[in-house]
């Protein structure tokens, strides 16, 4: 029997881009056509794989990638001191229902992220890596776990995963992508488009110096009342306590709130 495939008559059919299996192919799927459907993708990898290990609820932590273990001001020890903590505490040793809660979730990278990491893996508790891809690339960090760490083209979706799922979140000392992400969450809180979780800044210090979060409210930017949406902690141990006092459950089978799932859909626009 002939095979058509070899037929010079429809040589020029079959190599042509049109004639690709769609989902095969790259040059289409790479289009501007498709963002969308990358957009999606992004979303559902991640989802499956969390929801496969059960992953239902987390602490955030951000923070600077450029903070080292070394350095004086003992930010990376505190972050590390803290994942460990919150691992240890907050229940994401325990599965309960085929579901953990509280699991320690950073952007991946070096500095507070892997700090934050390495601390749940101190604990011997799984730990999310929500990496990005950077013009110089930006490897995850070695205390993630593997199955849990994931690479993103889109800031947009990255922050939507870090958001959906926060019981909680601490910020650690950081520069313009921490800020991003600190507004992010402040934003989605004040508006009242996601769950009322505690949220902690790392040295009180260091953000009073930044950030001039009064003059917002003397200038009428904000509500007084928004001053509250956060609070400042000095220690591992008082980023724990402040959780626990603002209403954080650990180490419990937690019913996420009604708006929980929201959240997803209000994410940061696209950049």
């Amino acid at each position: 029997m002939t095979d058509p495939t070899k037929d010079p008559a429809i040589a020029a059919h079959l190599a042509s881009p049109s004639y690709r299996l769609a989902a095969l192919d790259r040059d289409f799927l790479l289009g501007d056509s498709m963002r969308g459907v990358r957009f999606l993708l992004e979303y559902a990898k991640a989802e499956e794989a969390l929801r496969a290990w059960g992953v239902r609820s987390t602490i955030v932590v951000f923070g600077s990638a450029r903070v080292r273990e070394e350095d004086e001001n003992g930010w990376y020890r505190a972050a590390r001191a803290f994942g460990r903590i919150a691992s240890e505490r907050g229940g994401a040793l325990n599965v309960r229902d085929g579901v953990r809660d509280n699991v320690i979730a950073t952007g991946g990278g070096p500095g507070i992220m892997e700090a934050a990491n390495r601390g749940a893996s101190d604990a011997g508790a799984p730990s999310v890596g929500f990496n990005i891809t950077l013009p110089h690339e930006q490897a995850p960090n070695p205390f993630s776990t593997p199955d849990l760490t994931f690479r993103f083209h889109y800031f947009a979706m990255r922050k939507m995963h870090l958001a959906m799922r926060a019981n909680a979140l601490v910020i650690f000392p950081g520069g313009f992508g921490t800020m991003d992400e600190l507004f992010e969450i402040l934003t989605l809180r004040q508006t009242d488009k996601s769950p009322r979780i505690p949220i902690v800044l790392f040295d009180r210090d260091y953000w009073t110096r930044i950030l001039n979060f009064e003059a917002f409210a003397e200038a009428g930017m904000i509500d007084e009342k928004d001053l509250k949406l956060f609070r400042f902690a000095g220690t591992a141990e008082d980023v724990w306590q402040c959780l626990l006092d603002c209403g954080l459950r650990p180490d419990e089978d937690i019913e996420l709130a009604p708006d929980q799932e929201d959240a997803e859909d209000e994410a940061a626009p696209a950049k």
